[in-house]
């Protein structure tokens, strides 16, 4: 749907991909204000009108922008499929833990989650993909444990609900770079696995009588099938955003969510901030500003690197592309 950028002048360009950038964190961002109105539907039967109504929405966009080869060859890529459906898996937990932190009062908790799952991603890396970090990375992802360490001694418990947000949402990314779908492609291939056992639960809860879908009015119903819009319309300006604009600032821009999410749970739901979780929040930010910082001069430094030979090249071979210092990628947030 985002399509590839057009004839338009470079500059206005970037301008439409920052606006389109804004608008896909800012929705992230603003989620929380949502998912109460689904009340009195339970999280589990939100979730499932979520994987439906989903599945339904990227049809109909996959239908009008003929984009459908992509299905037949993931369909003879067997190990392909089994990674697109261990991703629908964590993501299945992501949405769940978030829908249901956010309707039980927890929403600054849930912003934690976002976060940190830049600090968990590049654990993963180390523990995972055997990567080597800069000190800078070690000094953030060392202070992003001792928040962590800080926030269970505030809570009295690990954050766990912050934590499985991270480590879940982390994990799908990192299982996503593996598949290398475009966003409106990968949630379709999801949410079709999704599909079946959702529209299970939900017949299941009708037969029982437990279903809010028919049972609470035309504008209970409508909000419910709207959850495949409020799902898939930033993925559609996100991809807008990351064709037209540098990801490095996209990895920026990835912060603009959980700021939204963390302001939200203060000042319109009026969550506690005891000063333990003040303290925990502080040693997160000055993780994320050390990360960013190192990756920001890296990325300079890799400019610099290149901008003699790119000198050399002939007009038309232009360099392109440019390092992603905070590991944007292209998924689907809470």
């Amino acid at each position: 749907m985002s399509g590839k950028p057009s004839g338009r002048p470079k500059g206005e360009q970037h301008h439409i991909g920052l606006l389109n950038g804004f608008a896909a964190y800012g929705m992230w961002g603003l989620v929380p204000l949502f998912w109460p109105l689904l009340k009195p539907a339970g999280a589990a039967e939100i979730l499932a009108h979520r994987m439906v109504w989903s599945l339904a929405f990227v049809a109909v966009a996959l239908l009008v922008i003929r984009r459908w080869a992509w299905a037949g060859e993931l369909l003879r890529q067997p190990r392909k499929l089994a990674l697109v459906t261990i991703a629908a898996g964590f993501i299945t937990v992501n949405w769940g833990v978030y829908i249901w932190a956010v309707n039980s009062g927890r929403v600054v908790e849930a912003s934690l989650g976002y976060f940190i799952n830049p600090l968990v991603t590049i654990a993963m890396g180390v523990l995972l993909l055997k990567e080597r970090l800069r000190p800078a990375q070690w000094a953030a992802v060392g202070v992003g444990f001792a928040a962590v360490i800080v926030l269970t001694v505030g809570y009295g418990q690990p954050p766990w609900i912050s934590l499985t947000l991270a480590f879940s949402f982390a994990t799908y990314g990192l299982v996503k770079k593996k598949v290398n779908l475009g966003g409106i492609e990968s949630l379709a291939a999801e949410t079709a696995i999704q599909f079946l056992p959702a529209l299970a639960y939900l017949l299941w809860l009708g037969a029982h009588g437990e279903a809010t879908f028919a049972q609470e009015g035309v504008g209970h119903a409508t909000l419910l099938a709207s959850t495949g819009i409020v799902t898939a319309l930033p993925l559609v300006c996100f991809g807008a955003a990351a064709i037209r604009v540098p990801l490095s600032t996209l990895g920026l821009l990835q912060y603009l969510a959980p700021v939204f999410q963390f302001l939200l749970g203060i000042f319109y739901f009026h969550e506690s901030m005891p000063p333990a979780r003040w303290a925990g929040f502080a040693l997160v930010w000055l993780a994320l500003i050390l990360l960013t910082t190192d990756a920001w001069r890296t990325a300079r430094r890799g400019r610099g690197r290149t901008a003699a030979p790119a000198a050399a090249l002939p007009p038309e071979r232009p360099p392109t592309g440019s390092p992603n210092p905070v590991g944007t990628a292209d998924t689907v947030e809470a």
